[in-house]
């Protein structure tokens, strides 16, 4: 299966950023594209796609939704970044709303699209997750939430082997969206982590990976996509000596 063969899709965290430009691209495919988010007049904006103004922390709507649908892609990209600062410092209503959103609402999502998708042995499901899932980040509450997503990703190929259900997961690094706007409260915290002083990536960017591995041969499974600004890099050396030793 690939693209072409595909007919409905389910994008989550459609109304913004990266889930808008996938929901987008999508539909220029000639997918029907149903376009999950909590922002109603943000969503009206997502011309050719059937908009559901809907949390998806509130699982017994989304697996209603989800499960009527029949959808051949599901598109997992739905996720905040609150608490992203000192995990010593967080709030626990943060903590909490980034774990639910980018976890807990995520597997309910993929197991609401099994079971059709079993029954008719054909599906992708694309988890939009982070390289701070792959690499340390200092950030432990949003780390956490994307390394699940990681493992989810990679425990769902084995789980879904021989029934013809596909499984990527999309790795971005440093993206131009609206994340840390919703991310953190404290205006100098913010802007500071806005500028990164770099040409960013843009969600077009992560659309066209995302379409990538749905166009791939019937035979290719695309595990993983890592992609991050050719001006960003991961990894290195550091050493912080202890000031009172």
């Amino acid at each position: 299966m690939s693209l072409s063969d595909y007919q409905t899709a389910a994008v989550t965290g459609a109304s913004s950023g990266i889930g808008a430009a996938v929901a987008h691209a999508l539909s220029r495919r000639g997918l029907k594209v149903h376009a999950i988010a909590r922002r109603e007049d943000r969503l009206a904006q997502q011309t050719g796609c059937v908009i559901h103004a809907l949390d998806i922390r509130e699982t017994e709507a989304l697996v209603a939704l989800l499960g009527s649908l029949k959808v051949d892609v599901l598109v997992n990209n739905a996720g905040v970044g609150r608490g992203f600062g000192s995990l010593a410092d967080a709030d626990p209503i943060d903590i909490d709303c980034t774990l639910d959103t980018n976890v807990r609402a995520a597997v309910h999502a993929v197991r609401a699209v099994l079971p059709s998708m079993i029954e008719r042995g054909t599906g992708h499901i694309v988890n939009v997750g982070s390289m701070a899932g792959l690499y340390p980040l200092s950030s432990a509450v949003y780390g956490a939430s994307k390394g699940a997503l990681h493992v989810l990703s990679m425990d769902l190929r084995l789980e879904l082997q021989g029934t013809g259900i596909r499984v990527t997961e999309i790795c971005p690094g440093r993206v131009r969206t609206e994340f840390y706007d919703a991310a953190l409260d404290h205006p100098k915290e913010r802007q500071r982590a806005k500028d990164s002083g770099i040409e960013e990536l843009t969600s077009e960017d992560i659309a066209a990976s995302v379409i990538y591995a749905l166009d791939a041969p019937w035979r290719v499974n695309v595990n993983r996509i890592e992609l991050q600004p050719t001006e960003q890099i991961y990894g290195g050396l550091q050493f912080t000596p202890r000031e009172s030793r």
